[in-house]
């Protein structure tokens, strides 16, 4: 193994997804994650993050998508176009955007029908995810429909940790929640990261609070890979600190329309 493979985990490379056989939604993505790292894959909402992440955990055909072209590498075997079910088994476990918890069941239910079946150190696991999270324990017969934002966030992330994933997808952490939570929360996936010793995968549509505990970043536009580097790298971009973290001239964030047509002025006019 060479020195540009080793310890990657999960490789794409001229990753391809075409949705309704029409629209292309992502373009020759290529991309590596390396093992026990915190990859965040950024961008603005419709970049093809969300679309990335469901190409690798076989949840695609939902969107009536499908991968048209390239190659996902898990361990060095290809896995594209696999279903969900052959996916997870192999470790790769996701947490959605949407969707998260049964809503119908309480939390402690919840947790349960992640564990069904999985051996002697469940309960060990189970101490633990009790400890990432103090405030499930004292929701544990609160029904998951009266959770919070925040609270649901906490027993997603639960749940799937109960799966023992050696690789986690985690898919807009940060969505609806007060900053603190948000902070809070980032902080905790690089504890769980250094605890468990897992990889993770974080989509994320806010690049500062994910590039405060990634180890590598790539920002995504328009289907394709724009920018890639550590987080200092990427922080000291002129154009990702004004795309994306808020900062530059004008001192503000622009949204997904403004990119566009800051790329096709640039593309034109230099």
């Amino acid at each position: 193994m060479d020195s540009a493979t080793k310890n990657v985990i999960l490789e794409m490379e001229k990753l391809e997804v075409l949705y309704n056989n029409i629209s292309v939604g992502i373009q020759g993505v290529t991309l590596k994650v390396r093992e026990k790292q915190i990859v965040a894959l950024l961008g603005n909402n419709g970049a093809g993050k969300t679309s990335t992440l469901r190409a690798v955990s076989g949840f695609l055909s939902l969107d009536n998508a499908k991968i048209s072209g390239g190659t996902i590498r898990f361990r060095g075997e290809e896995i594209q176009g696999k279903p969900p079910h052959a996916i997870a088994n192999r470790g790769i476990i996701m947490v959605p955007e949407q969707d998260k918890i049964f809503e119908t069941l309480t939390v402690e239910e919840n947790l349960q029908a992640s564990v069904a079946n999985r051996g002697a150190k469940t309960k060990e696991l189970y101490d633990l995810i009790f400890e990432f999270f103090p405030a499930l324990k004292n929701l544990r017969h609160r029904v998951g429909g009266y959770l919070s934002g925040g609270e649901r966030q906490m027993l997603s992330l639960s749940t799937a940790l109960l799966c023992r994933p050696s690789l986690l997808l985690v898919d807009e952490l940060s969505l609806g929640l007060a900053p603190i939570m948000v902070e809070e929360l980032m902080k905790l996936i690089k504890v769980i990261r250094d605890e468990l010793e897992i990889t993770v995968l974080l989509v994320e549509q806010n690049a500062s609070a994910a590039l405060e505990v990634a180890d590598f970043g790539y920002i995504i536009e328009n289907g394709r890979i724009a920018f890639s580097g550590n987080p200092e790298k990427l922080k000291g971009d002129d154009e990702v600190k004004e795309l994306y973290l808020g900062q530059g001239k004008r001192e503000t964030k622009k949204s997904y329309r403004d990119v566009k047509q800051y790329r096709r002025t640039k593309r034109f006019y230099g």
